[in-house]
């Protein structure tokens, strides 16, 4: 007979829900289109970012997850007013799964570094966006068949994402100062 189950605090179940719909009002912001990659140039792939330098990487894995699970059931969520299976399965369908990475990775990052100043924030940053880039640029190619033009194409989010980068860590900076140990520290200490 297996053991009990262990529980999610009442705390780490209300920050998951609030950084899910966080990401969600991200969204209300358009995108926008440039080239003929398919993926717009969004606001909301920040959300995945911040939620993980500051949640860490449970809690805010938990929160994309959510979030991309209400969309994909159907809520329109995503920028531009966008749900459904369609976005998961379209040339931007790869960048929303790599939320899921970029907000583990950013989140391992920050939780494990002893001092979570403005590097190591705009590092974990950094690194989740590269899993986001690395799991979204090969499933555009796979999506257009040439993954030369897809890694091509990409490039033209990369000063819009670097700066969400700085943003994310600025913010997270700001949030871990207001609220020192009560965050991405308990997150850490919970597994």
């Amino acid at each position: 007979m297996p053991g009990p189950r262990p529980t999610l605090p009442a705390s780490d179940l209300a920050r998951t829900v609030v950084f899910a719909a966080f990401i969600a009002v991200l969204g209300l912001f358009p995108g926008f289109y440039v080239g003929g990659s398919g993926v717009p140039i969004i606001i909301q792939n920040m959300g995945p970012l911040l939620a993980g330098i500051i949640l860490g990487a449970r809690r805010a894995t938990a929160a994309v997850v959510l979030m991309l699970a209400l969309t994909a059931i159907g809520l329109p969520l995503l920028s531009g007013g966008r749900g459904g299976v369609a976005p998961f399965i379209g040339p931007s369908g790869g960048f929303l799964f790599g939320w899921i990475a970029s907000a583990l990775v950013a989140g391992l990052i920050a939780q494990r570094a002893r001092n979570r100043g403005l590097p190591v924030l705009l590092l974990a940053a950094f690194a989740g966006l590269l899993a986001d880039y690395l799991v979204g640029i090969p499933f555009l190619g796979f999506y257009t068949g040439d993954f030369g033009a897809a890694f091509v194409q990409s490039l033209v989010f990369v000063p819009g994402d670097l700066a969400k980068v700085v943003v994310a860590a600025l913010v997270a900076s700001v949030v871990h100062r207001a609220l020192p140990g009560t965050l991405v520290s308990s997150a850490a200490r919970n597994e």
